[in-house]
């Protein structure tokens, strides 16, 4: 076999051992019942509930900001958020969440916002300290 031959045959080997080790990266959205299950970390995707309260005091801790959400499934949690409210939070149209449930509270580590534009749809991505 030539070289050419053998390095080819090596890079279709890393790609192939790549895309393999991806494939258990790739998240599929939980519900909060599932994530209370497992007690891992997992991606919630849902609506937020504008008709619940929302906490959020930057004079008593600015890295604080609680507010409730309705997953896919029709469950509604209280969530905890690590970091700043974001813009125009109230406006956004779904919020993809990645976290874990802790005493019955979903203590999310990274938030996505999709929200609607007028042109466009923008996404914001928040990341929290934790």
């Amino acid at each position: 076999m030539k070289k050419s031959h053998i390095i080819a045959i090596g890079m279709i080997a890393i790609a192939i051992g790549l895309l393999i080790s991806l494939n258990g990266e790739i998240d599929n959205y939980s519900s909060f019942s599932e994530a209370e299950l497992t007690g891992d970390k997992v991606t919630v995707s849902g609506h937020l509930s504008k008709d619940k309260t929302m906490n959020y005091d930057p004079a008593v801790d600015p890295n604080y900001f609680s507010f409730f959400i309705k997953d896919k499934s029709g469950d509604e949690r209280k969530v905890v958020l690590l970091a700043a409210k974001p813009q125009d939070f109230e406006k956004s149209e779904e919020i993809v969440l990645t976290g874990k449930m802790q005493n019955g509270e979903f203590i999310a580590s990274d938030m996505l916002m999709k929200c609607p534009s007028k042109y466009k749809d923008e996404e914001v991505y928040i990341k929290s300290k934790a």
